[in-house]
């Protein structure tokens, strides 16, 4: 197990702000940075966030949800309102977000190095923060491994061209990448999620992730293509589904040795029984996630027992 602030997380905080037929508005903590910060500390992990949260009730309601859980908050002292996202679910659970959020982080001195670094989502392409993240990410990709999910909101990515140019100066400086096949369709229209992972593992990243919802996901690894199938699960929300899949994910690396600077050659020859593993684990913490409402991701009690399920 890594020590504490060996973990680090990079990215926004949103309050998801609930909305059902029929039902009074339910605030959650989420945006998907706090949710893996969130989701690594629930399996034992020391993890570190930076992020952004206002002085404001849902910025307190955040906080004491991450901290609670025993993740380190590290922000820049912006006092902007925290980010909000209103998210209407359909029948079948799925969700739709309309955002309120301003991203304006500055540089913030850590004290310490961390082993591995996530990034991901709103953070790195809405301006001015985006470019404080990308700043951080190379300076700390020398001594720590990094890991990245686009998880696409097209109503924030701006123009899809400058978007799509950021996602992939983000990709070439990871050593893994997530993706669901949502964000590669709407980042390459007409394209194959499949096609494009493999494209993007020749650019840099050791690992490539697909995560496509009910049809389980892909790994594309140097020795090809591995998959595995979702989870058998009654679903309530798919709030954090992708954010718990991510935190599954670094956790079974970090069990296998294969996170931080010493880890990144073995992450580069990953074999395909540990490439299903790790796909296993993820699957395993999307699913139990899926099962109860908003972004509550298992701790590792609770994962182990779904692996035995599954």
């Amino acid at each position: 197990m890594l020590d504490r602030l060996d973990l680090l997380v990079i990215g926004e905080c949103v309050a998801d702000i609930v909305r059902l037929p029929g039902a009074a508005d339910q605030i959650h903590p989420g945006g998907s940075p706090a949710n893996v910060a969130y989701g690594l500390a629930r399996l034992g992990h020391g993890a570190t966030l930076l992020t952004q949260l206002g002085p404001d009730d849902n910025g307190r309601l955040i906080r004491d949800h991450l901290t609670g859980a025993g993740v380190e908050i590290r922000t820049d002292g912006a006092t902007e309102p925290t980010p909000s996202a209103a998210v209407t679910l359909d029948d079948g659970g799925q969700a739709a977000y309309a955002f309120e959020i301003t991203w304006t982080l500055d540089a913030v001195s850590l004290g310490r190095a961390p082993h591995h670094v996530h990034t991901g989502s709103i953070a790195t392409v809405m301006e001015p923060g985006a470019a404080t993240v990308l700043a951080a990410v190379e300076s700390l990709r020398t001594s720590a491994t990094v890991s990245y999910d686009p998880n696409v909101r097209p109503e924030l990515m701006g123009d899809h061209d400058a978007a799509v140019r950021k996602v992939e100066c983000c990709v070439a400086l990871s050593d893994l990448v997530k993706a669901s096949d949502e964000d590669l369709r709407w980042l390459y229209p007409g394209q194959e999620p499949e096609q494009v992972a493999e494209r993007w593992r020749a650019t840099g990243p050791a690992v490539v992730l697909v995560t496509r919802g009910g049809d389980g996901a892909l790994a594309v690894i140097p020795d090809g293509q591995v998959t595995v199938a979702a989870l058998p699960t009654d679903v309530v929300d798919t709030v954090g589904a992708g954010d718990a899949f991510m935190s599954g994910t670094l956790h079974a690396l970090a069990s296998h040795g294969l996170l931080g600077a010493d880890g990144r050659e073995r992450l580069r020859a990953l074999d395909r029984d540990t490439a299903t593993d790790v796909l296993r684990h993820a699957a395993a913490s999307a699913a139990v996630t899926v099962a109860r409402a908003g972004a509550n991701p298992p701790d590792e009690a609770e994962l182990k027992e779904a692996l035995a399920r599954g």
